[in-house]
């Protein structure tokens, strides 16, 4: 069986490092921690789990510091996370699965990261991330904010998941004081870096910037599709904050010139009409989304409600307002066969029947 060495970068995780260790040391061989600076109990916790606690001095440089964590790596892989991550028990018994099949013949291992949830816990927000990268083959991070790794060779794709649990918000304002202080330094950023750099600027409702440097982004034609059309999607953000709707709703509509509609996009049309009570229009856009393959394998960014609960429950309050109640009611249904405890279908089921009672009277 192959060996995994569990590369992390922390800095003050007291809170959430041994959880996070805790949920994955008995299924890698070896741990690597590096420090950047701790003032809490940080290094204390690590050595808990591994005598492998280094120390690197922060540099505003996540690759720096990630490439530096691979660099003492000795088993035949390098995984990451971060120390808020966990492997939940149906994901440890997936990754026990993977590791015991995994042999020379994979070179990268791509696994969900779930990052966003309601309040059911449900994941509302998912995409791929470069994992497992074997060790010593040229691969390395790049980028001193939102970094990736420059992968190559045989890729596998893995339903097993990482859980990014947040019991705190990071600082704000970190990635994009790293973009800033690289544009200062005279430093170009590449097409990634531009377009996270964009996303940072409409996070802190810069909208303006974040307009010009998406619109900036898309011309020069140098992105990554999924980035090209997630970038649509965010500049239609900035055109509505401004004022624009106009412009925003071209925006999304030209995100069709780079593939496929996705479920995501047809979703932000259909608000787009549902906003302005345009409900045939709003609901055939919630119609397309419903027709939408999901595809995480692209490696993009992903709504999993796009895919089934959002068109519905929207779908529901379209029809309703036209005066289909009947259909309504349906799409309600299908909503919760997505959620059955979210709160708006139970407001829908109220709503329903009282106009059954209203009827009967």
């Amino acid at each position: 069986m192959c060996t995994i060495s569990l590369c992390m970068i922390v800095r003050d995780e007291e809170e959430v490092l041994g959880r996070c260790l805790e949920s994955v040391a008995d299924l890698v061989d070896e741990i690597i921690l590096v420090d950047t600076g701790s003032q809490d109990r940080t290094r204390e916790i690590a050595r808990r789990f591994t005598e492998k606690v280094y120390e690197f001095p922060w540099i505003d440089d996540f690759a720096a510091a990630r490439n530096f964590s691979f660099s003492k790596a000795s088993c035949d892989y390098c995984m990451w996370l971060d120390a808020d991550d966990v492997l939940l028990p149906p994901d440890r018994q997936r990754f026990q699965e993977l590791k015991a099949s995994l042999g020379p013949g994979t070179d990268v291992v791509m696994l969900r990261y779930h990052t966003g949830f309601d309040q059911q816990g449900q994941v509302t927000f998912s995409y791929y991330r470069e994992r497992i990268v074997r060790n010593r083959a040229g691969m390395l991070w790049k980028g001193a904010v939102h970094e990736v790794i420059e992968t190559k060779g045989a890729v596998r794709w893995s339903d097993c998941g990482v859980t990014h649990w947040k019991l705190r918000p990071s600082d704000p304002d970190r990635n994009l004081r790293i973009f800033e202080n690289m544009l200062k330094q005279g430093q170009a950023l590449d097409p990634r870096q531009q377009f996270y750099y964009g996303r940072e600027l409409y996070a802190h409702r810069r909208c303006q910037e974040a307009q010009q440097v998406l619109e900036a982004f898309l011309r020069e034609g140098r992105g990554w599709v999924e980035n090209n059309i997630e970038a649509c999607r965010q500049l239609a953000y900035c055109w509505y904050a401004l004022g624009r709707e106009d412009q925003a709703l071209e925006a999304l509509f030209s995100s069709f010139a780079y593939d496929l509609p996705r479920a995501e996009t047809c979703c932000d049309i259909g608000q787009h009409f549902l906003d302005r009570s345009r409900w045939d229009q709003a609901a055939y856009w919630y119609t397309r989304a419903l027709e939408c393959q999901r595809q995480d394998g692209r490696g993009g960014f992903v709504q999993p409600d796009a895919y089934g609960y959002l068109p519905c429950i929207q779908l529901c309050v379209c029809l309703s307002r036209m005066g289909r109640q009947e259909e309504a009611r349906q799409y309600n249904e299908r909503a919760a066969g997505f959620k059955p405890d979210a709160p708006e279908v139970a407001y829908n089921r109220a709503y329903f029947a009282s106009l059954e009672e209203g009827e009967g009277a």
